[in-house]
C-alpha cells in the first residue's frame, strides 16, 4: 500500500498517540496472624501464558497498535488460514482505500519457518506484478516485495520475516503506484514482531 502524498504529509505531521491501559486490583489486608506468611508468599503478577496450539489470536497486533492519521479497524481473526497452523486478520480503513493483511503461520521449529519464508519469496506473483525485492530490518530474514497488483488496481508492499518458529506476512495495500512510508511499515512490523515473541514465549 502506498499512502498518497496528502496522507504521507499527514503522517509526518501527526502526533503519535500513546494508548495506555492501567488496571489495578485491591485485595483486603491480611489479618495480623497472616501478615508474616503473606509477606513472603505474595505472588508476583502472573506473566501471559504462551499461545497454545489452535489458539494463536494473541499473536496478532490490534487495530489500536496502528499509528496512523486514518483509523484502521480489524476483522475477526481467522484460525489456521489455508489449512496451516496460525492466524490471520485484515485491518482496513472505513473507505477500504488502505488495508493491512496480517498472517502468522506457526511452524514446528525455526528452520521450518525459514523454509516457509524462502518458499514464499518466489511465490508472490498473484499479489505483486514484477516485484522489487529488498531486505528489511525486522525479525529474521526480513524481506519486502513492492509493486502494483497484477490487475494494476492497487499498490502493494509485502513484508515477510520469521520470529522463532513463526513466519509472518504483512501485506500493505493502497492506491496504485504508491507505497506506505517506511517508518509506518517499520512501526507496524516491530509491534507485530514483539507480539509474536511474547505470545510464543520467545
Amino acid at each position: 500500500m502506498r499512502v498518497s502524498r496528502t496522507v504521507i504529509a499527514s503522517l509526518a505531521a501527526a502526533t503519535a498517540l500513546t494508548l495506555s491501559v492501567a488496571g489495578c486490583g485491591h485485595k483486603p489486608a491480611p489479618s495480623t496472624s497472616q501478615t508474616s506468611q503473606s509477606t513472603s508468599s505474595s505472588p508476583a503478577a502472573k506473566p501471559s501464558a504462551p499461545a497454545q496450539a489452535g489458539d494463536y489470536a494473541s499473536l496478532l497486533i490490534q487495530a489500536t497498535d496502528i499509528d496512523a492519521p486514518i483509523q484502521f479497524a480489524g476483522s475477526p481473526p481467522t484460525n489456521n488460514p489455508n489449512g496451516q497452523p496460525g492466524v490471520a486478520t485484515i485491518f482496513s480503513t472505513q473507505d477500504n482505500s488502505h488495508a493491512i493483511k496480517d498472517t502468522i503461520q506457526v511452524l514446528p521449529d525455526p528452520a521450518a519457518a525459514t523454509n516457509a519464508l524462502n518458499a514464499a519469496k518466489g511465490n508472490q506473483g498473484d499479489n505483486v506484478k514484477n516485484p522489487k525485492t529488498e531486505p528489511f530490518n525486522v525479525g529474521t530474514g526480513g524481506t519486502t516485495l513492492t509493486g502494483n497488483s497484477p490487475d494494476n488496481s492497487k499498490g502493494v508492499l509485502i513484508l515477510m520475516f520469521t520470529e522463532g518458529r513463526a513466519f509472518v506476512t504483512l501485506e500493505f495495500d493502497g492506491p496504485v503506484d504508491s507505497l506506505p512510508p517506511q517508518d509506518f511499515v517499520t512501526d507496524v512490523a516491530q509491534k507485530q514482531d514483539a507480539a509474536v515473541k511474547k505470545g510464543l514465549g520467545g
